[in-house]
């Protein structure tokens, strides 16, 4: 099974915008039955052996314990309560709004009665989820070609954050976004602006530097891996990147560090290449920032200062 398989966005497109819908549907059922963490870390999905899962939410006495996964091997959408009941459905041949039917048709079957801001978040329309009926294309065989991409993707994104021993995120699929992505924290705390909308205050209220990839979008009509550091320090599009294909480019109002995923996939060794990537990005973001990348390093996801010698 190749490694990384081809994914142009054109090729996907319906199918991707189908599937996000899908995807924020469940994720704002995550978002109103968990715990608050901060920087919406409770939010996010996290991949599983057969697809995607909101983890387990609910419980407490408030309502019962649950979790809804993506089968994106068999394509099913899969609710499991932890009294052992249990519900699925197929998620080909639906439309968007057939596809929040059912589903929260069988919620209210396992009491289970969540209340979701049901509309597109930073999407190409607001049309309510229950009535989009434009948006029916789950095609299986890209769907999973999504998710083994994102695997491999989350593995290499997890042997670059072992290299860190300050505050990091998890490596998370955020479902508003469609990117995945893992954050190192400096330590330093950031004035927001009041003006700013509720998710970025969360999200970027202390100095991040953030690594991740997206599959593509409108403005970007293609997968790659990126880097950026927020607040972006003066200067930073002018720090070094490493392989030669990497860049950087403008991106509302800062730059982001990017490597396109078309030139990884011919690359000899792109395992190596994407961990090069990341590591000269988060070091460009180090020297700008004036973070003690050394006393902060764990090569290897070790910092046991007797390990190597035993």
């Amino acid at each position: 099974m190749e490694l990384f398989p081809a994914m142009p966005l054109a090729e996907w497109t319906e199918a991707k915008e189908t599937f996000h819908r899908f995807a924020q549907i469940v994720g704002k059922i995550r978002l109103a039955a968990s715990n608050r963490r901060n920087h919406w870390w409770q939010v996010p999905f996290h991949p599983t052996g057969r697809g995607l899962t909101t983890r387990p939410m609910g419980g407490l006495g408030e309502q019962p314990l649950f979790s809804i996964d993506f089968d994106l091997v068999r394509h099913r959408l899969v609710v499991d309560v932890f009294d052992g009941r249990s519900a699925e459905f197929s998620l080909i041949g639906r439309s968007v709004a057939a596809f929040h039917d059912r589903l929260f048709d069988t919620l209210a079957g396992l009491g289970i009665r969540p209340e979701i801001w049901a509309v597109p978040f930073d999407l190409s329309d607001d049309t309510p989820f229950a009535e989009d009926t434009l948006h029916a294309r789950y095609d299986p065989i890209l769907i999973n070609r999504y998710w083994r991409i994102l695997s491999q993707v989350v593995q290499l994104l997890d042997r670059f954050a072992a290299d860190f021993a300050g505050k990091t995120s998890p490596v998370h699929h955020f479902w508003h976004t469609f990117d995945i992505a893992v954050t190192r924290f400096t330590g330093r705390v950031v004035t927001v602006s009041p003006d700013a909308d509720p998710v970025t205050r969360e999200a970027y209220s202390w100095e991040v530097i953030s690594s991740g990839f997206w599959f593509g979008d409108k403005e970007r009509p293609w997968p790659a891996f990126y880097s950026y550091t927020a607040p972006e320090p003066h200067g930073m599009e002018r720090e070094p990147l490493r392989p030669a294909q990497a860049e950087w480019i403008a991106a509302r109002g800062s730059h982001l560090a990017v490597l396109r995923y078309d030139d990884v996939r011919v690359m000899d060794d792109p395992v190596g290449a994407v961990l090069e990537f990341l590591d000269s990005a988060y070091q460009a973001g180090a020297r700008l920032t004036g973070i003690d990348a050394e006393t902060l390093a764990s090569p290897g996801g070790v910092t046991d200062p007797y390990w190597a010698k035993t």
